[in-house]
């Protein structure tokens, strides 16, 4: 259960960050530091778990690779 958890997780904080990227992108508005303020620790922590979460997600295109094996 707990690496479910972790996936669940790991998927919500980078769906958080593509979100905000994507705001960043097409309305050069970030959500995060005007949420939490620009570069503050909490906005750091967020940005921080964003960064661990995308490479946590790396580990799925073996998942992936194992699914396509099994058909």
């Amino acid at each position: 259960m707990g690496n479910k958890f972790l996936r669940y997780f790991a998927l919500t904080i980078a769906l958080i960050g593509a979100i905000n990227w994507g705001l960043i992108g097409f309305f050069n508005l970030n959500l995060v530091s005007l949420l939490f303020g620009s570069m503050s620790w909490i906005s750091r922590i967020i940005y921080g778990l964003v960064g661990l979460c995308g490479l946590y997600l790396f580990t799925f295109y073996g998942l992936v690779d194992q699914e396509s094996e099994g058909i």
